[in-house]
């Protein structure tokens, strides 16, 4: 148990610091005169780096251990985010950002890492436990403006400088040896497992969920600034309404796969974040009615007292989908738990980075806010007509199995007499 603890909490720190653009983003985008679009290019640059070397830092899990593999990343990632404090224009912070955007690679090293510690009946709760470290996302939401307001933005990569050396010292002498290390096997043995269509299959519900998740953890501090008006800290605090949720109840949705299964779990996390980002969709609208006594003026919108709870909904949703998705790993592919995890990981987090830059590319297109919730009900609208077409029709989500159902009682042969 120790080992998953100390590994949550090096993976919750490398999380909050992964997220850090999307709040010191703000002034940013002020200071370099930043459209839309460049600002979630910004955002999303140490998503890149993170999405990228997930696979490769996943096969060195397997090849030489975790626990090596997850202190050397801590070590070297402090580097560039010392660094970023001193950075003035936009390039380099780009070039900063993907040095530190290393730090997100910390998933697929700590995610095998602690599944190898329990048995298959409770990997789902193990894995979901580690994953709840993404709620370093939310804890950014209450570090970084503090110290913004006290000491400026060049603070933050500071303190998440030091962070990381402190608790890769915490971890080095804590964390115990991986028991699955397996240095003599080859990257090509490693690599063969990419052949199977069930790999490909959890990247797409991993693309959804987590690179979402990412997404709208990087995006929602600077929605509630333009859509409501509130000041950084308080669109902070509001922010983490989606990502904390999204972060602590990942262990809870672990257990939900072990219990009920994880094709059950991610059928229904589609459908509930299918109708709530329907309702968050809906843009501010104000329109009249002519009336016999003349104009009858109306508007729709989202309160922001509506829109937190909704929005909270979505972050629940994709956490226990992330779970899900991991439980599905850990049950079809125990042997190749590194490889598999960095590259379902790498293509969910290149989710993360390339949806900032749509919702900007969006923003400036369609110029309103709920343009990036219209784009993601899109791709989960299509991620459930696949789902349906590739696996509810073959399993028993209602609690029967619809192949039987294909079939007319009528036709079914009676027992022998």
């Amino acid at each position: 148990m120790t080992v998953l603890v100390v590994s949550t909490a090096a993976f919750m720190a490398c999380f909050a610091a992964w997220m850090m653009f999307g709040v010191i983003g703000i002034p940013l985008r002020d200071q370099l005169q930043l459209n839309s679009t460049e600002f979630g290019l910004l955002t999303a640059t140490p998503v890149l780096t993170g999405s990228v070397f997930r696979l490769p830092l996943g096969i060195w899990a397997d090849r030489f251990g975790g626990h090596i593999v997850m202190f050397l990343l801590l070590i070297t990632c402090a580097v560039p985010l010392w660094l970023a404090s001193y950075a003035s224009e936009l390039w380099q912070f780009l070039l900063l950002g993907l040095a530190l955007g290393l730090v997100g690679a910390s998933f697929s090293v700590g995610t095998p890492y602690v599944a190898r510690f329990f048995p298959p009946e409770r990997r789902g709760f193990a894995m979901g436990f580690f994953g709840a470290g993404t709620v370093g996302a939310a804890l950014n939401m209450f570090i970084a403006p503090v110290l913004m307001n006290n000491f400026g933005w060049q603070a933050v990569p500071r303190f998440y400088a030091v962070l990381l050396l402190m608790i890769a010292i915490v971890f080095w002498f804590l964390a115990a040896p991986d028991p699955g290390a397996r240095r003599a096997t080859s990257f090509r043995s490693q690599l063969a497992v990419m052949g199977d269509r069930r790999v490909w299959k959890y990247c797409q519900y991993y693309s959804i969920v987590f690179g979402g998740f990412t997404a709208l953890s990087i995006w929602m501090p600077q929605y509630y600034v333009r859509e409501y008006g509130f000041s950084i800290a308080v669109a902070s605090l509001l922010a983490a309404c989606f990502s904390l949720p999204g972060g602590a109840l990942r262990a809870v949705g672990g257990v939900l796969a072990d219990r009920f299964g994880a094709h059950n779990v991610t059928w229904w996390v589609l459908w509930v974040a299918w109708v709530a980002l329907f309702l968050l969709s809906y843009p501010h609208t104000e329109f009249a009615i002519r009336t016999v006594d003349g104009y009858s003026h109306f508007t729709i919108a989202l309160t922001p007292w509506v829109f937190t709870p909704l929005l909270f909904v979505v972050g629940v949703t994709f956490a226990f989908g992330m779970a899900s998705t991991f439980k599905y790993i850990g049950d079809d592919f125990p042997e190749n738990l590194g490889v598999v995890s960095g590259l379902v990981g790498m293509v969910g987090g290149l989710g993360g980075f390339l949806l900032p830059i749509m919702f900007g590319g969006l923003l400036d297109w369609l110029g309103f806010n709920s343009s990036c919730f219209m784009l993601l009900y899109g791709v989960v609208s299509v991620s459930l007509m696949l789902s349906y077409l590739t696996e509810v029709r073959q399993a028993p989500v209602m609690g029967h199995d619809d192949r039987d159902m294909m079939v007319s009682p009528r036709l079914k042969k009676e027992p022998a007499q």
